[in-house]
């Protein structure tokens, strides 16, 4: 081995059947490796986190060598809502809006304390934790978070929509999950 380039390995592929010339799976799980692989996040930054995730965004950190080199500021071409920072209770319908307007499978990243709580906002006005009106998949703690945090959410909701079924978001269950936030 070349001493001058470091060792990377490869992607694992997904469980499947091994043989002579050839190797067979499953749909879901060959859908699922190109859909983590490809995440297109919609930033909907209001404060503080929002800095933290330019960060990240940024070369040192670097977000992109996990497949989502693109950022997607149109819902409709989105498929991660990542809700950074204090939301007033007047952004609540636009963020259900915003949810709403993304193309099914689409997952939701609560970054902060402010997202996911209210964080020290105990008040009136501020909306304590974006799950009152969207179903939240993962949710990174920290005000405001790391990078590195950042990073660790987002390989978490890699790691569900590696392993979500295609039949999941047409499920009973679902849509009485839907149907509880009024969307």
């Amino acid at each position: 081995m070349d001493k001058r380039f470091p060792k990377y390995t490869k992607a694992e592929p997904p469980d499947g059947h091994t043989g002579a010339g050839f190797f067979a799976t499953t749909f879901d799980r060959v859908i699922g490796l190109a859909r983590k692989n490809s995440i297109w996040p919609l930033p909907f930054a209001t404060s503080c986190c929002g800095i933290e995730f330019m960060a990240t965004m940024g070369a040192h950190y670097d977000l992109a060598r996990f497949g989502s080199e693109r950022l997607s500021f149109s819902p409709r071409q989105a498929d991660l809502l990542m809700v950074m920072g204090t939301i007033a209770k007047k952004m609540a319908p636009v963020v259900q809006q915003v949810y709403i307007q993304m193309a099914e499978p689409r997952w939701v990243l609560a970054m902060g304390a402010c997202a996911s709580s209210g964080g020290i906002f105990d008040t009136y006005s501020v909306l304590q934790g974006i799950d009152r009106v969207v179903p939240v998949d993962v949710y990174v703690p920290g005000c405001p978070p790391r990078p590195e945090q950042v990073i660790d959410g987002f390989m978490k909701i890699q790691e569900l929509v590696g392993k979500e079924s295609l039949r999941r978001r047409y499920s009973q269950e679902y849509k009485e999950l839907l149907m509880s936030y009024g969307i």
